[in-house]
């Protein structure tokens, strides 16, 4: 029997509805009656995060500067997609090329996410790529400057805990991906 009830929204206005960025504000009114005159929630677009593995056993990254956090970072290459007019899996496998020339013919979905359901809208789309073989080269957006990198799956790890490999939806993909590939593996 679950005592858990939603928030009510009273009003709610776009208070930034730019290309970029949407915010929204809400007054909400709380299951204890306390009205909060100023939630503030980003309106953010679906991300689509693939998991690219060589038949070498080694992890396709990207390395590249984050304004946000104003760091460089190591990733699983990802992107952000209109799912009124593209699907989950194909923005990663069109994500995997642009961002490092990879493509792979057997893909598989590891999970949806909430990306951070405290305040954003969006979810966040995991999939593995198995077998992935390059084909050209990047095809990146103006404002994208990306490293490539190959790291053996054996030192992902090593690399989570001393904080190399520190973003989010990465490590998540990187977990799943792993443990998806270790329970395959003791069914054959």
């Amino acid at each position: 029997m679950n005592k858990l009830k939603k928030w009510h929204i009273l009003k709610s206005k776009m208070v930034i509805n730019h290309r970029w960025c949407q915010v929204r504000q809400d007054e909400i009114e709380l299951p204890n009656g306390k009205i909060i005159a100023d939630f503030f929630v980003v309106i953010r677009p679906e991300i689509a995060l693939i998991l690219p593995i060589t038949n070498h056993q080694e992890i396709v990254f990207v390395r590249q500067y984050r304004h946000g956090v104003s760091e460089i970072l190591i990733e699983l290459p990802a992107g952000s997609f209109d799912a009124a007019i593209e699907d989950a899996e194909t923005a990663a496998v069109r994500e995997l090329q642009e961002e490092t020339g990879y493509v792979s013919q057997k893909v598989t979905k590891l999970a949806t996410l909430y990306d951070n359901p405290v305040k954003d809208t969006n979810k966040i789309h995991l999939f593995l790529a198995e077998n992935v073989i390059k084909i050209g080269e990047q095809k990146l957006d103006v404002t994208e400057d990306i490293e490539v990198i190959l790291i053996p799956v054996a030192s992902v790890l090593d690399k989570i805990i001393n904080g190399e490999i520190c973003v989010a939806g990465t490590v998540a993909a990187l977990f799943l991906g792993l443990n998806f590939l270790n329970q395959s593996r003791l069914q054959h």
